[in-house]
């Protein structure tokens, strides 16, 4: 453990240097991604040197431990074990360091949220679930826009994608990928009846250009007319954009811009964050199925949770986690759950080390 905290150390030492580089000042991505690395490792070095701090004060008290007799032997032994507990909580904090790093852990995402079962119950929850994660968001001080969206009558969603720019995004947010299961007296029902609808979401690393280049030779771009709900906002030109994959099948569309080149750039952002996110899946799948199984793999058709309005509750299946105060969750408090999922699924993680 001591031996990778020094070569974080080295690699801060690296990265500060770095950032004051011309050519790295000058490269909005380079400065971008050496600066959230530079942030990140900072804070784990703070915990690390409070850690030695808390280790040479247990060494003396200990020692005056050993040396004194009566009250003050009694209150050394006291601080004694105020000082292993602290260490103890610490130490379990620094060993969720050594775990092997996502490198998507910081990238920003596309996060698609599409209804499943139960009618219009299921879209209209699809909505919820949007309207909670723009709260969080806007809470977190992160940006969002809405790439793709297919609202139905009553103000629900069938399907709405959208980009999510911040620092640390994707380790907040990857847990979210699954289905999302709602209990609840829906709007539409006028007897009073509890209905269970699903929703399913996905969170999508971005790809950049650089770091993810597609031929022109694989890609088929098609250009038609869009169009809104009811007919609203039908566009005179083929500002549509749908972009298709030819070797894997993959397909990306937008048609939210009325610029053809702004629905374009976008549908290229979507198509590389499921190309990759198809690679990624395939290669863990191949690398590591049974950890995959025991923490849970955060795959789409796997339900991870379930929102029952009646109770207030909301449970995550993956690792038992229920709270009940999810009115408050709904409204895009999701900082401390999401903490505590975070914080369990590495205590599931780290078991397997």
């Amino acid at each position: 453990m001591f031996e990778k905290f020094k070569e974080y150390k080295k690699e801060y030492k690296e990265l500060e240097k770095k950032l004051t580089l011309p050519k790295v000042i000058n490269n909005h991505n380079k400065l971008k991604k050496y600066a959230r690395r530079h942030g990140k490792l900072k804070d784990i070095l703070k915990d690390y040197d409070r850690y030695l701090k808390l280790k040479e004060e247990l060494k003396q008290s200990q020692k005056l431990y050993e040396q004194e007799s009566g009250q003050m032997k009694e209150l050394a032994e006291k601080e004694v074990n105020i000082l292993k507990g602290k260490i103890t909580k610490l130490e379990k904090k620094l060993k969720s360091y050594l775990l092997p790093r996502d490198p998507d852990a910081e990238k920003d995402v596309i996060v698609e949220i599409r209804a499943g079962t139960g009618g219009e119950e299921s879209a209209l929850f699809c909505a919820t679930l949007y309207r909670m994660y723009v709260k969080f968001a806007d809470s977190k001080g992160w940006k969002t826009e809405v790439y793709s969206s297919n609202q139905t009558g009553l103000g629900g969603f069938k399907e709405i994608i959208f980009s999510v720019e911040g620092n640390d995004l994707f380790s907040y947010l990857k847990s979210e990928s699954g289905v999302h299961r709602v209990q609840r007296v829906p709007e539409t029902e006028t007897g009073g009846r509890i209905h269970t609808s699903a929703c399913s979401v996905v969170v999508l690393p971005q790809a950049g250009e650089a770091e993810f280049k597609l031929n022109k030779v694989d890609l088929r771009i098609d250009t038609y007319r869009a169009s809104g709900k009811g007919g609203q906002h039908v566009n005179v030109t083929d500002s549509a954009v749908r972009i298709t994959h030819l070797p894997t099948g993959v397909v990306a569309q937008c048609q939210d811009e009325r610029s053809q080149s702004q629905n374009k750039t976008k549908a290229m952002n979507m198509l590389r964050a499921r190309l990759k996110e198809k690679i990624n899946r395939n290669r863990a799948e191949k690398k590591d199925k049974k950890r995959r199984k025991h923490i849970g793999s955060g795959d789409r058709s796997q339900k991870i949770r379930t929102y029952n309005f009646p109770q207030n509750r909301i449970t995550d299946h993956r690792v038992n986690l229920k709270v009940y105060n999810l009115e408050k969750i709904i409204e895009g408090n999701l900082s401390g759950f999401l903490e505590e999922l975070k914080k369990k699924m590495r205590e599931k993680e780290l078991s397997e080390l």
